[in-house]
């Protein structure tokens, strides 16, 4: 009991606080409904005073106030609604640095593999990638102090640093005789929105976006104006996975594949500054005139279903995959002096055809909002409420749908199909397909001179395989093998194949060859006859 008592109270002050900070905010409001309302919440707030006092002096523990004030912050917003939150100043930086598009540093993408910083890929036109850091670099010492068994967080505290300044690291490097030392001087590294483009076959291009962060519409731009350099005739655009972001850049993107002035998106809020109406550009001069194809999953949320929302309304493309997160809100975030942020909720935002997509959810009650998204029977139970759902038409008459996520024009539901055992593999943080190849590809690298043809030509052998497993084995890697021959082999080389790419070529390489055991992307593909309709019907 002592004990239940002791994890216990933290929380229910945090609640308590929550509650009447919740009381606090709506006082103007309230104030003006009700006599009433003011003579009862400065009652309250003598109770709060009086608790903070007996929880003080009382309480048999040292109690963190810090932490216990930050949860009632949380608690709070939390009574708005699931996407309002407040934002401690630790988390705050990092959140930041994530949607305003860089930082200062090397410029790696990282892991911690066998005690060591390991390289799996330095970011495109980063310090790293300047001075020849390769996939499968392991950083062993920092400014000449042993950087084994680093934690992360120290290595982002070690490695970024401001833009000029110098930093030496030390590598050891599969083929090289002994560990050498790199001088790196930091700079503005970018974190990108596109997770890759690449050319599918001779007419299909694909992008993958992670994020819609401040640079996205640029990065989209380009990636799309390389895709059309090398012969794109229709456009794959994955959205899966992508949580959203920038607003703006979600009307910009839109725009991207709009060639009328059509509305992309509107808001509508309580204050006048919370209602916006974002409009298609018609006197662009960019070619917009490729099929296209989005590609969506629970996971796709906010700006994304923005996107996919306005691609289907104004009948631009076709949506494929599965009923999106479900999420109309609109959040504005709000720095507060101690450097931590609110994000608030301000407006709700509606398709072009009228549509508000947020999914219906119970103040307070998070778990179970989120707890829905990952329902086995997720997509059955929205079909079987299709009727109960508002209905929209889109401009050329096709039906849609409004009150819960971006409903696909195709379900094309994920499927995998892969043992038990063979998930270990791929799930295991040593990374061992990553550093198979990665080791690989330094004692072979003479053998690849042209993706295309490594493509096309190249295949992981059985006996490349075999080497494989007694990796494994001498990494104490422990799985049974024969059920994973037996069940995913052909799996397996191309993983081995499309992480040997990457380590030779790059991330678009690598996806390039990874997507063929995509069964969504592949089912994709087989409806661009439906998404050609919609470029002849605007011609």
């Amino acid at each position: 009991m002592f004990n239940f008592f002791k994890r216990v109270w933290p929380l229910g002050v945090s609640a308590l606080f929550g509650f009447l900070f919740a009381l606090i905010l709506l006082l103007p409001e309230l104030s003006a409904r009700n006599k009433n309302a003011y003579r009862i919440l400065k009652t309250k707030m003598k109770v709060l005073e009086q608790i903070i006092s007996f929880v003080n002096h009382f309480y048999f523990d040292q109690i963190d106030f810090d932490k216990v004030m930050d949860g009632s912050f949380r608690g709070l917003m939390e009574e708005l609604d699931p996407h309002s939150t407040y934002i401690p100043a630790k988390e705050q930086e990092n959140i930041s640095e994530l949607f305003k598009g860089n930082f200062q540093g090397i410029g790696i993408e990282f892991d911690i593999l066998d005690g060591y910083i390991t390289v799996i890929s330095p970011i495109p036109d980063s310090p790293s990638e300047i001075v020849g850091l390769m996939p499968g670099d392991k950083i062993i010492a920092i400014d000449k102090e042993d950087a084994y068994k680093i934690t992360k967080s120290e290595v982002f505290k070690k490695l970024r640093g401001r833009k000029g300044s110098e930093v030496l690291i030390t590598i050891s490097r599969i083929g090289e005789p002994e560990p050498f030392d790199v001088s790196i001087i930091r700079d503005n590294i970018p974190i990108y929105s596109v997770g890759s483009a690449t050319m599918l076959n001779d007419n299909t291009g694909y992008v993958f976006l992670r994020r819609f962060s401040a640079t996205t519409k640029n990065e989209v731009t380009s990636a799309i104006d390389t895709l059309l350099s090398q012969g794109m005739e229709r456009l794959l655009f994955d959205l899966r996975g992508n949580s959203g972001g920038y607003l703006e850049q979600a009307a910009a993107v839109s725009d991207l594949f709009i060639s009328t002035n059509d509305t992309l998106v509107y808001t509508i809020g309580k204050i006048k500054e919370s209602n916006q109406v974002f409009l298609g550009d018609d006197s662009k001069n960019n070619s917009t005139d490729f099929s296209l194809i989005i590609l969506i999953n629970r996971g796709s949320a906010s700006a994304a279903e923005i996107v996919s929302g306005a691609v289907q309304d104004l009948d631009r493309g076709l949506v494929v995959g599965e009923t999106s997160f479900g999420k109309g809100l609109v959040q504005r975030q709000l720095p507060l002096d101690n450097g931590a942020a609110l994000r608030v909720t301000i407006a709700r935002y509606y398709t072009p055809s009228g549509r508000l997509i947020q999914r219906p959810y119970e103040d307070g009650n998070d778990l179970a909002y989120y707890r829905e998204l990952y329902a086995e029977d997720r997509e059955s139970v929205i079909d079987s409420l299709k009727l109960l759902r508002p209905k929209y038409k889109t401009k050329s008459g096709r039906t849609v749908y409004g009150g819960g996520g971006i409903t696909p024009d195709i379900y094309i539901p994920y499927k995998s199909t892969l043992n038990k055992e063979t998930v270990k593999v791929i799930r295991n943080p040593k990374r061992p397909i990553f550093n198979f190849a990665s080791q690989y590809a330094s004692r072979h690298k003479e053998k690849f001179l042209h993706f295309n043809n490594f493509k096309e030509e190249w295949d992981v052998t059985h006996s490349m395989l075999q080497d494989f497993f007694i990796y494994l084995d001498s990494y104490s890697i422990k799985v049974q093998k024969d059920s994973v021959m037996n069940n995913d082999s052909e799996f397996l080389k191309n993983r081995i194949k499309s992480e040997l790419a990457g380590s030779i070529w790059g991330k678009n390489e690598n996806t390039n060859i990874r997507l063929r055991f995509d069964n969504q992307v592949n089912e994709a593909l087989k409806h661009f006859n439906e998404a050609d309709a919609f470029i002849q019907s605007s011609n």
